[in-house]
Parts: structure tokens; sequence; C-alpha cells
């Protein structure tokens, strides 16, 4: 008599499912970033989203609920990716200028090589930020970035390399501009200024300026046993005024 064959396990056809469903969820997601990023919020209607992502406009709602409630997962999804890309770098918090320095060029170049991120922040900018409020994740991956900011300031204070009245949410915020306003706004500012921003020169540059602009801010200044003496009081130091700033600051091995 034939031996009856046992059933396949119920937990290996759920896993079958819910493959297809993280793929059928993963896919709406693509389509609708190059969606909104294209036409917006406003433009990016469900139809489009739908049919970019080769699916149909039910499970839309089924897996996000709404439009709306997908643009602020494709919100979500583009913060969790540049706080996943910062993540993997290697940074040593032990030379906090060099990891400083790293984290900046990080930071501009993700913007400028996911011009995606930034049309989808100035979109919802537009919105005034009413979508990005309803996440519950938003904190999170803001929270990230500034950690990692946090650590490499704690670490050059204790050095004695930076300044102990900088704050990381300041500092966030000095590195997050410089880079984002350069990138989203490079077209314009391209005929404003009447010299292309685009080419590897120009990017280079910037960089460089943010990177020094950055740790000037940072810097701690000489030590006292390094300082140089005050001028006597009678000196004249009206040439002061033309000297240029002194330079960045010292690098974490102590040159």
């Amino acid at each position: 008599m034939a031996t009856a064959r046992a059933p396949k396990p119920a937990t290996r056809r759920t896993g079958v499912r819910e493959a297809a469903a993280q793929a059928t969820r993963d896919s709406i997601l693509r389509a609708a970033t190059k969606v909104f990023a294209k036409y917006g919020y406003d433009g990016g209607s469900v139809e489009k989203i739908s049919k970019a992502a080769n699916s149909y406009d039910r499970m839309i709602y089924y897996y996000f609920g709404s439009k709306e409630g997908l643009f602020i997962a494709v919100l979500e999804s583009i913060y969790r990716r540049m706080d996943d890309a910062e993540a993997a770098l290697h940074l040593d918090a032990s030379r906090p200028v060099e990891a400083l320095a790293a984290v900046i060029r990080f930071v501009l170049g993700y913007y400028r090589k996911n011009p995606e991120f930034v049309t989808l922040l100035n979109t919802e900018n537009l919105h005034k930020g009413r979508h990005i409020a309803k996440s519950l994740r938003a904190r999170e991956y803001s929270s990230k970035a500034i950690a990692i900011i946090q650590e490499l300031l704690e670490s050059g204070v204790a050095q004695g390399l930076f300044r102990k009245d900088v704050a990381a949410r300041d500092l966030y915020l000095l590195i997050a501009s410089t880079g984002y306003f350069y990138t989203s706004n490079r077209h314009t500012l391209t005929a404003f200024l009447g010299e292309p921003l685009e080419t590897p020169e120009a990017v280079t540059h910037w960089e460089d300026f943010v990177i020094e602009t950055v740790l000037r801010t940072v810097d701690a200044g000489p030590s006292e046993e390094e300082a140089p003496p005050s001028p006597a009081p009678h000196e004249d130091k009206t040439w002061q005024k033309s000297q240029a700033p002194q330079s960045r600051a010292r690098s974490s091995s102590g040159t």
C-alpha cells in the first residue's frame, strides 16, 4: 500500500504568502517614489502609481490605507535609506576631525546622488510638512543622524579639539542646510551666478568649503600653551581686520 505524503507545513505556505505580499508592497513603494518625485503629491495619482507598479489601485489601499498613507511611507523610506547608508560608514570616533569630514562628504554626496530625495522633500515642504508630521518614525531617523554627530563632538571635546558649546542638532542643521540648498537650487543658482555648479570642480570646491566651515565652527582653538601672547594695549591692530582666519580645526592626530 502506498504511503500517504505528509502535508507541507503551513508555516511554509505562510512564508511564501508573506514574501509575495512584501514584494508587492515594495514594488508599489518604489513606483510611488518615482511618481511622486516626478509629478508631486497632487499630481501623483493612485492610478499612475498602480500602473507604474504593474499592480491595482485596490492593492495600494490594502497595504497603505490611502494615497496620503502611501506618501508618508515614501518619505519614511527615503529617510531610512539615507540612515542605513550613513550607518554603513566606517567612522573612527577616536579621530573626530577626519570622521566629521567624512560625514559631511557623505551627506553632500548623498543629496547629489539621490535627486529624488531632494525633490520629494521639496514637495513635502510645499505642503508645510503636514504629511511627515503624521509619521511615527520621522524622529527616529533624525535621532540616528544626530547621534552620530554627537558621538564625534564628544570625542573631539575630550581630546581638546572641539568646543564644548556646540550642539549636535545645530551642527546637523549646518551640514544639512549647506548641502541641501546647494543641491536643490543648483539650476537657478547656476543661472543667477552665471557659473556652472554641477561640474566636478565646483562640487569638490563646495564640499571642501563646507568641511572647512564646519571644522572652523567646532574648532576649540589653541590651548593656553599654544595661544600667542596678547598684544600690548598700544599696539595698532587695524591690520588684523584684513587677515584670513586661522586654519581649520587641528586634526585628530595632533598635526
